[in-house]
C-alpha cells in the first residue's frame, strides 16, 4: 500500500478593513497626551469646529497644567491643514496670546506626529472594535 501525500496550499491571510471609523484629534507633549476628542461621525473638521476644540484644549490646560497655562511658556505646533492655518482658529490663537510654531511646508523634516502614530499603531495592532464606544 502507497500513500501519496499531497500537501494542501498555504491559507493565505486576509486583512479586513475596517467598518468602523472614526477621527481622533489628539494634542500631546513631550511627557504624553494632554487632551483627545473623538470627532462625530460622518463630521469634517474645518476651521469653526477647530476653534470648538482649541477652546476646549485651552479650558484642559488651564485645569490641568495652570502653571503652565499662566506662565505663557507652551507653544501650539501646527501642521498646515487648512483647519490649522484658517484666519478665524489663527485669530482665534492671537486674542488668547498662543505662540503657534507652524511646520514649514515642504520641509523634510518629520512632523512630530510622524513619531506617535506608528506607536499607537502597534498597540492597535490586531484589535478589532465592534463599534465607536468600544473604540473611545
Amino acid at each position: 500500500m502507497v500513500f501519496i501525500i499531497v500537501p494542501l496550499p498555504p491559507k493565505k491571510c486576509r486583512l479586513t478593513k475596517s467598518r468602523i471609523k472614526t477621527l481622533l484629534i489628539a494634542f500631546f507633549d513631550s511627557k504624553g497626551l494632554i487632551h483627545h476628542e473623538f470627532a462625530p461621525a460622518g463630521t469634517t473638521v474645518n476651521a469653526e469646529s477647530y476653534e470648538g476644540v482649541l477652546k476646549r484644549l485651552l479650558q484642559r490646560i488651564r485645569r490641568v497644567q495652570p502653571q503652565l497655562y499662566q506662565s505663557g511658556q507652551w507653544k501650539l505646533l501646527h501642521d498646515n491643514a487648512r483647519p490649522h492655518t484658517a484666519i478665524r482658529v489663527r485669530q482665534f490663537l492671537a486674542t488668547r496670546k498662543v505662540t503657534v510654531l507652524e511646520h514649514p511646508p515642504c520641509s523634510s523634516d518629520r512632523a512630530p506626529a510622524d513619531f506617535l502614530f506608528p506607536r499607537l499603531k502597534g498597540v492597535l495592532k490586531g484589535l478589532r472594535f465592534s463599534d465607536i464606544a468600544q473604540i473611545q
